[in-house]
């Protein structure tokens, strides 16, 4: 070897040396300054309400103030793209729904940002959905409300927050498993549907559970089954789907942390260990099952086949549902 080719091996060893000191330093530093967590729906709902619980045990593990931005508006669109234009150090992260990450990327041909944008961290929690019927509906069960459909097709409705969203993709999901044909309501958002239910204008929905727990005791709404393999501690009298007949079913809602593509590996890991320290501790799995999420804390690694079977399972569910943009 030629001494040029010595220096020059000698330089690229240094470079190299240089780029992983960095790269430790980084994670072993973070964070060096206020971390923005992006959260692109409004304030109080479920992202919302689950993440300042969590906020502030994260701002004292770090040593750092935490701060939350409620960034909604266009389909999570507007909180989504700030993240992916963001320095990618993790000290900008977005908190979100299933909604960006799986349904937006399969319904939408275009949309401003792409998933491949954004590096999953933690699969934080998951949150079960109930169907659930009026009490003007004269159903009790699951196999009650299905004949009662069959024998009126079209003629009960159901209510969602909107075309693409997991509200529908349920009840589509529902139908295509039992054959039954209802008809679609749109609402601005979970709370008017509900609303519209106790009022006796709308029939059915599925819906997050910590919208219909409140209202089981006044006996104004019936809730017919739950979506996941498990029963609810807090309706623990409330059938599974499949208990109730419909084999097959189970939904939930998933939340989780993700960073800008391009954060390094170190301090994802540093993200999601320090965040599942603290969803995993016995008080705040506690308080999140009070309102009906199931904390997970699953790795990137783990949380991308997540994401990557669900998307296949609701990718069938909507080209059988043709369901389209708007």
């Amino acid at each position: 070897m030629t001494i040029r080719r010595i220096r020059v091996f000698t330089r690229l060893c240094t470079v190299l040396a240089l780029a992983l000191i960095a790269q430790s330093g980084s994670a072993a530093d973070f964070p060096s300054k206020t971390v923005r967590i992006i959260i692109p729906f409004t304030a109080g709902g479920a992202p919302d309400v689950m993440l300042r619980v969590i906020v502030p045990h994260l701002s004292e593990k770090w040593k750092q103030p935490v701060v939350i931005e409620n960034r909604p508006g266009a389909n999570t669109n507007i909180g989504t793209v700030v993240v992916t234009k963001a320095e990618a150090d993790g000290h900008t992260l977005l908190f979100t729904t299933d909604g960006t990450f799986i349904f937006n990327p399969v319904i939408y041909a275009s949309m401003p940002y792409s998933v491949s944008e954004l590096a999953p961290i933690s699969m934080v929690a998951t949150a079960s959905h109930m169907l659930t019927i009026g009490t003007h509906v004269p159903a009790k069960t699951v196999s009650e409300f299905i004949a009662l459909a069959k024998l009126k097709p079209g003629q009960i409705n159901y209510g969602s927050t909107g075309p693409a969203s997991i509200q529908r993709l349920q009840m589509e999901y529902f139908m295509a498993l039992t054959g039954v044909q209802l008809t679609h309501v749109p609402f601005k958002g979970a709370n008017e549907t509900t609303m519209a239910m106790l009022a006796n204008q709308m029939d059915a929905t599925i819906t997050a559970s910590s919208n219909i727990l409140p209202h089981l005791p006044t006996g104004k709404l019936r809730a017919l089954a739950i979506t996941t393999t498990k029963r609810s501690v807090q309706a623990p009298d409330v059938p599974t789907m499949q208990e109730a007949g419909v084999a097959g079913y189970e939904t939930y809602s998933i939340f989780g942390m993700f960073a800008p593509a391009g954060t390094s590996a170190a301090t994802i890991k540093k993200i999601h260990e320090d965040l599942n320290d603290i969803i995993q501790r016995p008080d705040i799995k506690a308080t999140m099952a009070t309102r009906s999420f199931d904390m997970e804390g699953k790795p990137a690694a783990e949380f991308q086949k997540v994401i990557d079977a669900h998307t296949a399972k609701w990718r069938q569910v909507i080209t059988t549902a043709k369901i389209k943009e708007d």
